[in-house]
């Protein structure tokens, strides 16, 4: 991303995990394509590291634009940022948490499975039952009335995505390398929250839609080792988070993150609910940024425009166009 403030913001993250990482991420990002480093992105570590990174540095380039959000959301590591923006931590503090989180879930034995299913939250749960699979298999996500995550041991998983097509349910494997929130990643949590209780938490300045909860959080929520550690655990309750803000009179929603995955999950949730993703793959970054701020402005959202060049401003006209089909 070329426009001013990005790029420091995502240059200071980066090197706040200097000496948190076994290659700085800088390295990784920038690595020749092919090359060994560059490989390493894959890795759980560095694929949530990079994505805490990108979200942050975007986050303060629409602030620079003008765009201050009512409220924040996150999807599993991207409540961490969320949290982070909101004043939750310090840039030394998030990034420890995140950095943690990050390896230890890659330290996670091999596997476990993520399967997507175009199911309601009951009916995933029935097929979870109807397997005999409880213990190693469990939700992942709740990202809407009919899309969720069922997350846990291959085999079991399997089982249950089996019985799902049976009733005639689609069916999609995630391509993630570990099971998270899934019972696998239950021997993990203690270490977890020993790092979190080492780090300093505030009362954020901004409200955080919980993945726990799918509830605005209160600050002594998001102030607990325990918040944190059921956060890695427990299902992500992405789409009950959508339900809270569309109840709050929230109609504009911005993804802030390399690519538009969220925005078809919030997209028509509620009567002129709009989501725009910040950067879309393939648009170009600057182009499609500038897009999402474009259509924010329509929609009567104040945005700062001469941070992004400068320019000569030009009246438009005052009147709708008047149109008249010649047929």
């Amino acid at each position: 991303m070329s426009l001013p403030g990005f790029g420091e913001v995502f240059g200071e993250v980066c090197g706040a995990f200097d000496g948190l990482l076994e290659v700085p991420l800088r390295e990784v990002l920038w690595a020749e394509e092919g090359s060994d480093a560059a490989a390493l992105i894959d890795e759980t570590v560095y694929t949530q590291t990079g994505l805490f990174a990108f979200e942050v540095a975007l986050f303060r380039l629409l602030e620079r634009c003008g765009v201050r959000p009512d409220y924040v959301m996150g999807h599993s590591v991207g409540e961490l940022a969320a949290a982070y923006v909101a004043g939750v931590w310090s840039l030394q503090d998030a990034v420890r948490v995140v950095a943690a989180r990050g390896r230890l879930m890659q330290a996670l034995p091999a596997g476990g499975v993520m399967m997507s299913l175009e199911a309601s939250e009951e009916q995933a749960l029935g097929w979870i039952a109807g397997a005999g699979v409880g213990g190693s298999v469990s939700l992942g996500a709740v990202n809407g009335p009919s899309s969720v995550v069922v997350s846990g041991a291959e085999a079991a998983v399997g089982r249950v995505a089996r019985l799902a097509r049976d009733a005639g349910c689609r069916t999609r494997r995630l391509r993630v390398s570990q099971a998270f929130h899934s019972p696998l990643v239950e021997p993990v949590l203690e270490e977890f929250a020993a790092v979190l209780r080492e780090v300093s938490f505030s009362e954020p300045g901004i409200a955080v839609v919980s993945n726990v909860t799918g509830s605005v959080a209160d600050a002594g929520e998001l102030a607990s080792v325990e918040y944190w550690v059921r956060h890695a655990r427990e299902a992500v309750r992405f789409g009950d988070g959508v339900e809270c803000l569309v109840g709050r009179g929230v109609t504009e929603f911005v993804e802030v993150g390399p690519e538009a995955v969220l925005s078809g999950l919030v997209q028509g949730r509620g009567e002129g609910v709009v989501a725009f993703p910040s950067v879309r793959v393939g648009q170009g970054e600057l182009a499609s940024f500038v897009r999402g701020l474009a259509r924010l402005h329509t929609r009567g959202t104040p945005v700062s425009w001469p941070v992004l060049r400068p320019g000569r401003r030009v009246a438009l006209p005052t009147y709708a166009f008047n149109r008249q089909r010649y047929w």
